[in-house]
């Protein structure tokens, strides 16, 4: 049955030209809007772990729920032993304390509200491969009183690098305390909102203008961010004795887990197109084929042969075809995939950002399997009504067909 199903499939090469041109088009249309949508959603996230949060976050356990309005009660006083043991972990690239503050920055003329960083320039620097520079340059470790200005807070104060300007904050114990920093750059993120009342110094001048040794958060930069989830099981069960609790960074970018919904459910639909339009088009050819083989199975059956033997040679001629198809659509949905990243698709900033970006195609495994199957089923299963129906026909009224 296999060989004479092989050979038909040979011997009606319009038809099965037909068939495998439906089946290819839908099988690279579900890889490429799949790989497209998959690849929005990695540079998104790469771009919010390199930008601001990293991979995990440590805290004392309330911090992440009531420490925004007053981090100063909420301090990691024993910060390089916890992060010692937080870069033994396998997976583990590096560990950087930050220290949190809100207040007002004034140029002279005006003030403005900011949410301030203390942080590690050399360890930053390396963390944060998605912020771009727009003016001058980053924080660097001989920055003692240098400020880094996100792009929209340094336009509103009119600030440029070379600039000075004063910061003005409340410290824990609730005296007003103030220092004068040195602009020495502005850098740009993937969210406008933190580009526009951002601020970042040096974590030795945020603990001296707060008066305190301490820290807020351990940001932990991991070697894979496949890993995320296994590396913050595993340190929650370690820390939890301390009062310290674990965030990834899904959990601390609320604005990611949106996006992806909304882009999620557009592309979504538009898969939906895809896949109705390869049924409707396999359907189509399959029909075609199969009726005008009609006076064929009549005389298939006129010499013996019982009509689920026909139904059966239908299906497994339209299982090759579709095999075949499915083959065919992966690898031309790979090299398209392939040519069209090596050029990129400019893209426009996504809701609430404010940089673009180029997307690409990416060919995942998960995605081409899927892409597989609905071609090889979807060629099957619009093969099954027609069969059923050539199969049930008077072997007379069959053979008609051929006059």
């Amino acid at each position: 049955m296999w060989k004479l199903a092989f050979r038909n499939v040979l011997r009606h090469k319009a038809r099965t030209g037909m068939t495998l041109l439906a089946i290819v088009a839908g099988v690279v249309g579900l890889m490429l809007s799949g790989g497209f949508v998959q690849d929005i959603f990695t540079q998104l996230g790469e771009a919010l772990i390199h930008s601001q949060s990293g991979h995990l976050q440590l805290a004392r356990t309330g911090y992440f729920e009531r420490g925004a309005r007053s981090p100063e009660k909420y301090l990691i006083r024993n910060a390089d032993q916890i992060s010692a043991r937080i870069a033994a972990v396998p997976g583990v690239d590096d560990v950087m304390g930050r220290l949190y503050f809100a207040g007002l920055i004034n140029n002279g003329h005006s003030d403005q509200p900011i949410v301030g960083e203390g942080i590690e320039p050399a360890r930053e620097a390396k963390l944060g491969s998605s912020m771009t520079i727009t003016a001058g340059r980053k924080l660097e470790k001989g920055d003692a009183y240098g400020m880094l200005l996100g792009q929209d807070l340094a336009r509103a104060l009119k600030l440029k690098p070379g600039d000075w300007a004063n910061l003005v904050i409340n410290t824990p114990d609730g005296a007003l305390n103030s220092l004068e920093f040195q602009v020495v750059g502005t850098f740009q993120t993937f969210s406008k909102d933190y580009d526009a009342r951002a601020l970042r110094i040096p974590l030795a001048a945020a603990q001296e203008l707060l008066a305190t040794r301490g820290i807020n958060t351990l940001v932990v930069a991991l070697k894979h961010t496949a890993d995320t989830q296994r590396v913050a099981d595993v340190l929650s069960g370690r820390f939890r004795a301390d009062h310290l609790e674990v965030k990834t960074w899904l959990e601390l970018n609320d604005f990611y887990a949106k996006t992806v919904e909304m882009y999620d459910a557009q592309f979504g639909v538009l898969r939906l197109i895809i896949l109705l339009m390869v049924l409707l088009s396999v359907a189509n050819s399959v029909n075609m084929s199969v009726f005008e083989r009609v006076g064929e199975f009549g005389t298939m059956m006129a010499l013996g042969n019982r009509g689920r033997r026909v139904f059966t040679l239908i299906v497994m001629e339209n299982a090759m075809i579709g095999v075949a198809g499915a083959v065919l659509g992966v690898v031309a949905g790979s090299l398209l995939a392939l040519a069209v990243s090596a050029v990129g698709i400019p893209m426009p900033p996504p809701p609430n950002a404010d940089l673009g970006y180029v997307a690409h195609i990416r060919i995942v495994p998960a995605i081409m399997a899927s892409a597989f199957l609905v071609g090889v089923v979807a060629t099957v299963a619009a093969a099954i009504l027609p069969a059923r129906k050539v199969a049930r026909i008077p072997v007379v009224d069959a053979l008609r067909q051929s006059i």
